[in-house]
């Protein structure tokens, strides 16, 4: 009778936990995503604020204490010189108040990890600069308002990761002097240092995947006044807007991909994504597009009567909520997909 050779058994033992692995992780990888697993087929759209002083509302983050902040975009040449406002929403009061007024303009805003409020202050007599409110204090700093010495165009949104570098879209728009000869994505870092990582795009909104390994723009351009980067290597796209995907380079750097989504004959603003690293985009044909991370369609949902501006999950019990600003209106809806955030240092 030969003899067991434990060393052999080991390997196969090893061999075959290893191949069960690869099936699983294949089987996750190739998973199909459907709009079931997004949406309930009963969940509604529902507006819980109609009003404000512009046309449009923009730039919604909910805060540590789950209160909902979102932006009122004034224009000059219509209401007057409101200079814009800064809105709170209290999704369990149902309370909607003032927070700052004016806002200098503010448009994207977002919370960092210590819970401070950070917000693209834009152009038409706006701050032309990025700003951080202590929340705790109320007391406010600059946090870039120059780059080689020069007023940003129009800081319009901004996402952060998780080392605290935040990057924002800066795109020229309205009558003022126009300082910066590019439109692009600048970063800033945890010491105070700015830079320009993407240049020649007029972009809107602006993600992180959850891996932290890939950044997403959306491109409010027709493609043809230098939109899209100088080694893009498709056809000229004809559309009005898409999303680019970057590799997202541990130095905060990036290296251009693709191009991941096409629009044809509709343009797109605000985008969030999800835990799962699924993005949601406000596109103005009165939908919210939801795509893999791949730029394949999941489903879409349909925004009654109105076209989206831009979108956030909550927070807490609020993160499977989908809060939605449009023209004049703020949204909800219920999801079945965990919104993704940098965490809060105390939670």
């Amino acid at each position: 009778m030969k003899e067991k050779n434990p060393q052999r058994y080991s390997r196969i033992f090893v061999f075959t936990c290893l191949c069960f692995t690869l099936i699983l992780f294949g089987y996750g990888q190739n998973k199909i995503v459907k709009a079931e697993d997004i949406i309930d087929i009963n969940s509604q759209v529902k507006e819980i604020f109609a009003g404000g002083e512009g046309l449009i509302l923009e730039g919604p983050a909910m805060s540590p204490e789950g209160i909902l902040f979102f932006t009122d975009i004034t224009f000059t040449q219509i209401e007057g010189m409101k200079a814009g406002i800064i809105w709170s929403y209290n999704p369990v009061s149902k309370e909607t108040k003032v927070f700052r007024s004016p806002s200098g303009m503010a448009n994207g805003l977002a919370f960092d990890n210590e819970g401070n409020l950070i917000a693209c202050e834009g152009t038409d007599f706006g701050g032309r600069r990025i700003v951080k409110t202590d929340m705790k204090t109320g007391k406010s700093i600059i946090l870039a308002g120059l780059f080689n010495n020069k007023p940003f165009n129009a800081p319009n949104d901004l996402a952060i990761d998780y080392s605290g570098r935040i990057y924002f879209t800066d795109r020229y728009h309205g009558s003022e002097p126009r300082y910066q000869p590019v439109n692009g994505v600048y970063r800033i870092d945890p010491d105070s240092s700015v830079h320009l990582v993407i240049a020649n795009y007029k972009g809107n909104g602006i993600a992180i995947a959850p891996d932290q390994k890939t950044l997403y723009l959306v491109i409010a351009d027709n493609g043809t006044s230098g939109a899209l980067p100088a080694d893009f290597k498709g056809p000229r796209p004809v559309y009005n807007s898409s999303i680019l995907e970057y590799k997202l380079l541990p130095d905060g750097t990036v290296e251009f991909i693709k191009q991941l989504i096409e629009f044809k004959g509709t343009g797109a603003d605000g985008m969030k994504v999800d835990v799962n690293g699924n993005l949601y985009i406000a596109l103005l044909n009165n939908r919210i597009g939801v795509y893999t991370p791949k730029g394949e369609l999941i489903t879409e949902i349909k925004i009654p009567g109105n076209t989206p501006s831009n979108l956030c999950f909550g927070r807490g019990k609020w993160s499977k909520t989908l809060f939605i600003t449009g023209r004049k209106k703020l949204f909800m809806i219920e999801t079945k997909m965990e919104g993704f955030h940098i965490p809060f240092k105390n939670q």
